[in-house]
């Protein structure tokens, strides 16, 4: 893929800014690192695991979306994917739109990250603890130095302020006009797909009850990483708003109907009414979108791996995301596409990098997702409330090796389905509350709840920036 000429122009001269000059902002968003999934289980860097893990390849279980949309029998697909010998991810094929709609947004990470630091400022967000809008620098390495080695651009691809939804928002978290038709096929195709039909109409009920100004002004303090407004440069990347919602809502939408498919496993398994799990992201309005850019390695990094580096210069650059487990439901993921200087696509510059899941074993496995799938990771809410039938697991991003990257960006899209900040997080009546500990879960707490415990254990340190 060629960027048009004003792409890459714009490419050229953000990179040349960007050579010069990339500030280190004044105040590191640890809760930020929280929120947006980098690492809820504490870890930043390369830990010592990590520097020489037992890697492998294994082919990622893969279902076709027809076979989705449709109400085939899954079952095994996701006991092999999300079971107790799984990696927590499974991937969907031949996904509507999906390839068009992905070549049209990853590109624009890199002209939105290639802007003057003056125009990008326009969209930080620090009341948000940067998880609206542009954030660069805001989160640290492990070593406590921060993290200007990737962007983000964050966004709830759904509404524009969930906490009041405009004309233009989407607050069926399930709908995408391009998959109506295979929706439409599904409801007739067999018994389980009806039940889930059934599930999703009880779960996409508009919420009982308006909610007070008292009450909004209240969750609008408490959760600025889920209350704020998004922030969209409609003068300078005007096309970025658009192409980031339509991927976005389509990633949802498939995801609410892997959801379907999990929730019939677990409705089998344990005997829960059938809807249930599925309800929690079909009425959810707080997805969270994330568009990474990770910027070329500085001629400094390109030469210290030339000369072999080791040490700190080896963590820094081999961990772009710390070992982490996911705490949402449903992590959508593309496919990274890698960039050159004129703003051409090009393969993965280093076949040792990319993403790589902790099996249950404890080795490290690259799971390699195919430009036209989507990726979707299991993440600790939704093993909480499938009972530990549906298992997440620790992942980490390595970056290429600096000497093979001169000039090469990585982008990629992630979307943290998760449930509302105000939904319980219970496991299934029956199911042991030991049996599904995960993380800071506790019985009874609610998701935001969960969330601020999470940040309160890993992220509470002084040692940390600030």
């Amino acid at each position: 893929m060629l960027l048009s000429h004003q792409y890459a122009g714009t490419l050229v001269k953000g990179r040349a800014l960007c050579q010069k000059a990339c500030p280190i902002r004044h105040r590191v968003s640890i809760q930020r690192a929280f929120i947006e999934e980098k690492a809820s289980g504490g870890h930043g860097g390369m830990s010592p695991e990590m520097q020489n893990p037992m890697e492998g390849a294994r082919q990622l279980v893969t279902v076709n979306f027809n076979d989705l949309a449709a109400g085939k029998d899954l079952i095994a697909d996701i006991k092999k994917a999300y079971g107790s010998d799984g990696l927590g991810v499974l991937v969907i094929s031949n996904v509507p739109q999906y390839s068009h709609l992905r070549q049209r947004l990853l590109p624009l990470a890199e002209v939105f990250a290639s802007l003057p630091d003056a125009v990008k400022d326009k969209y930080v967000d620090a009341v948000s603890s940067y998880s609206f809008g542009w954030s660069h620098g805001k989160e640290s390495m492990a070593s406590g130095v921060p993290d200007t080695l990737k962007g983000s651009f964050y966004a709830n691809p759904l509404l524009d302020d969930q906490l009041s939804p405009g004309s233009g928002d989407a607050v069926r978290p399930s709908f995408h006009a391009a998959l109506q038709q295979q929706n439409g096929a599904a409801a007739s195709s067999s018994a389980g797909a009806a039940a889930a039909a059934e599930g999703r109409q009880r779960s996409q009920a508009e919420p009982s009850g308006a909610r007070s100004e008292a009450e909004v002004s209240e969750l609008r303090r408490r959760y600025p990483s889920y209350f704020r407004r998004n922030l969209w440069p409609r003068d300078e990347v005007p096309e970025l708003e658009v192409a980031f919602k339509e991927l976005g809502r389509l990633v949802c939408a498939v995801g609410c109907l892997l959801m379907d498919a999990c929730d019939g496993y677990v409705s089998t398994q344990l005997g829960t009414p059938p809807g249930q799990l599925a309800g929690v992201l079909h009425r959810s309005r707080n997805p969270k979108a994330r568009l990474l850019h990770y910027f070329p390695p500085s001629e400094s990094a390109v030469q210290s791996g030339l000369k072999g580096a080791t040490g700190d210069d080896q963590e820094h650059e081999q961990a772009w995301c710390g070992l982490h487990t996911d705490h949402g439901s449903l992590t959508g993921l593309t496919a990274a596409m890698y960039l050159d200087e004129q703003g051409r696509e090009v393969p993965s510059p280093d076949p040792q990098a990319g993403l790589y899941i902790r099996d249950r074993s404890g080795s490290f496995i690259r799971a390699t997702i195919p430009p036209d799938c989507i990726a979707f990771q299991v993440g600790e809410a939704l093993q909480v409330q499938s009972g530990g039938l549906l298992m997440a697991t620790p992942h980490y991003v390595r970056a290429p090796r600096a000497q093979l990257a001169r000039g090469i960006s990585r982008n990629t899209f992630a979307v943290f389905m998760q449930p509302d900040v105000m939904e319980p997080i219970n496991c299934p009546p029956g199911v042991e509350p030991q049996r599904v500990a995960v993380g800071q879960w506790r019985p009874g707490h609610t998701f935001g709840e969960f969330a601020e415990a999470t940040f309160d254990k890993y992220y509470s340190s002084s040692s940390v920036p600030q």
